[in-house]
């Protein structure tokens, strides 16, 4: 029985390293006699040593990671190039670049069938910029995060527009119909800071050779596409041979790595004093991740998810865009002690999802 043991394989199906593709297999030859009732399907996802998952998972995210970065710095010159203000630089162009790794890694779970670990990856990185990101801008530049009224009037209306995606979630599912609501949503917004932004003068760099900067902006969302996929195939395999479920990967350790791109750009901007381009990027991230992107997944294939999502996840997440907008009003400086109070509300995110999701 120890020889059959070693020898048994049992295919994976549809889903590489979930339980749902390989259990119905593990049954099945369970009720045949071939294999003993006391294994349990994670015994079978593969033999590799624990430090090749490891591995895996972190090559992987680093190519999320580098190929979010390239696809932002030439994005943001190409943009420059064409005369682009960089206020629309910030709060548009380069926030729907910074999008691009949470989108494909969401996209990639809907396909594999795990949606709630690209919705969960979605409001993780989310709830991580809101408070994470601006702690370490905070800290990094040494002084308040200084806000210009024009930014004020644009996130106005923020919170309502984060909340659409929290109150079509209630039941649990999202609908084509939902979706589509929901990019019409995003739509609206950026219109608006368009409006907005658009009879500003450029007062960027001229953005250097259109073509190298298109180049490499191709070659790097090429980069994002292959660490995507292994993002998600990785991350559930390793999951499941720790015996934790994938979502908690999800929120707390790929949406880190999906927030690299606008924190990167972030800590470049604060170090020139562009705020404004900091805080734009991130804003536009967070808003266009909860409407836009969510809105695709379902308007492409509807799905449920747990509800614990929406009413954990998504709850520090709307309570963190008042928290952060409240200091944002206050004086229009997101002052250090202020971010070392955003700093400890992620501490308190990231303790209540172990004991909801451990």
């Amino acid at each position: 029985m120890a020889c059959m043991r070693s020898r048994v394989r049992i295919p994976l199906g549809p889903l590489e390293g979930s339980d749902n593709g390989y259990s119905t297999a593990l049954e099945k030859r369970r009720s045949q006699g071939h294999v003993s009732s006391n294994l349990t399907p994670s015994a079978f996802i593969t033999k590799r040593p624990m430090i090749e998952f490891f591995l895996i998972f972190a090559f992987s995210l680093f190519l999320v990671v580098k190929g979010a970065t390239l696809a932002t710095k030439y994005s943001a010159k190409l943009a420059e190039s064409f005369h682009v203000s960089k206020y629309i630089v910030g709060f548009i162009v380069v926030t729907f670049v910074s999008i691009l790794p949470e989108t494909l890694i969401s996209i990639s779970s809907a396909i594999k069938g795990i949606p709630e670990f690209g919705l969960g990856t979605l409001f993780g990185s989310n709830v991580a910029d809101l408070t994470l990101i601006f702690a370490i801008l905070i800290i990094y530049a040494g002084r308040g995060i200084k806000i210009k009224s024009r930014v004020l009037k644009d996130v106005g209306l923020y919170p309502s527009f984060l909340l659409l995606p929290l109150l079509f979630g209630l039941n649990g599912h999202y609908s084509r119909i939902e979706g589509a609501a929901l990019i019409i949503s995003g739509a609206i917004f950026y219109y608006m800071v368009f409006k907005n932004g658009a009879g500003i003068s450029a007062k960027l760099h001229n953005g250097g050779d259109k073509y190298k900067n298109l180049f490499f902006l191709f070659f790097a969302m090429a980069l994002l596409l292959v660490g995507s996929h292994l993002t998600v195939t990785s991350a559930t395999v390793l999951a499941n041979a720790l015996n934790i479920a994938p979502i908690l990967v999800g929120m707390l350790v790929v949406s880190l790595g999906t927030t690299m791109p606008e924190l990167f750009y972030s800590l470049k901007s604060v170090k020139k004093t562009d705020d404004e381009l900091a805080i734009g990027d991130i804003l536009g991230t967070v808003l266009a991740d909860a409407t836009i992107v969510v809105g695709i997944l379902a308007f492409i294939n509807p799905f449920s998810f747990p509800i614990g999502i929406v009413y954990v996840t998504g709850a520090f997440m709307i309570v963190a865009s008042l928290v952060l907008l409240k200091f944002m009003h206050s004086g229009r400086v997101i002052t250090k002690k202020e971010g070392y109070m955003l700093l400890a509300f992620w501490v308190v995110y990231v303790v209540v999802e172990l004991l909801a999701n451990g």
